[in-house]
């Protein structure tokens, strides 16, 4: 009964459209329909500007850390890491934005953030310098996703083992059209590195 209830409040926090409102209510844009059609950070970023990106970013990662705080705090005999894990569906299929989401970069790194602070200080540190090497904001994406894995592996959490495993399958499968761009050299690099 308390996952279903804790399951569906992270499900509505992921499904917020923070790209999509911001984009309407300042910009007068919508951002499905510009770009790469995306509602995650990057898109925000190439569309709407770096200032906007940048709040698009700490609300999608909002999205995954508050229902795993309130999990922790308010039901702690529960798995934050699953309730976590539907923060994410719902960022990927948001009921108040026809089911089109983002690619789950920012939220699921917030369910990281919201059960080990480390940990995502470590993914944000690896994807800058991912970003730096390679100019791919898709590409660094998809590291960071596998030096998760490793790290929890180190860390020898089980759970964390686990759910890193799926959220890192789940944000290379949203970069499926990404890859296919690097490697035809069509995916757009960063220039402000």
């Amino acid at each position: 009964m308390l996952y279903g209830l804790y399951s569906v409040i992270a499900y509505l926090f992921g499904s917020f459209p923070s790209a999509l409102i911001l984009g309407k209510l300042f910009y007068h844009i919508d951002i499905r329909e510009q770009g790469s059609g995306n509602l995650g950070a990057t898109n925000a970023f190439r569309v709407l500007g770096v200032k906007p990106g940048i709040v698009v970013t700490v609300l999608d990662i909002l999205k995954g850390t508050i229902p795993v705080v309130l999990v922790v705090i308010f039901a702690p005999t529960l798995e934050p890491l699953i309730v976590g894990g539907f923060a994410v569906i719902g960022h990927i299929f948001p009921v108040f934005a026809k089911f089109r989401g983002g690619k789950a970069v920012a939220t699921s790194g917030g369910v990281l953030l919201g059960v080990s602070p480390l940990l995502f200080a470590i993914l944000v540190g690896s994807f800058f310098v991912f970003l730096k090497l390679f100019k791919y904001v898709s590409l660094a994406s998809m590291l960071v996703g596998l030096v998760a894995v490793v790290t929890a592996v180190i860390m020898q959490d089980v759970p964390l083992i686990i759910v890193t495993c799926v959220l890192a399958f789940l944000v290379i499968y949203r970069h499926t059209d990404n890859i296919k761009r690097i490697k035809n050299k069509t995916e757009p690099k960063i220039s402000w590195f």
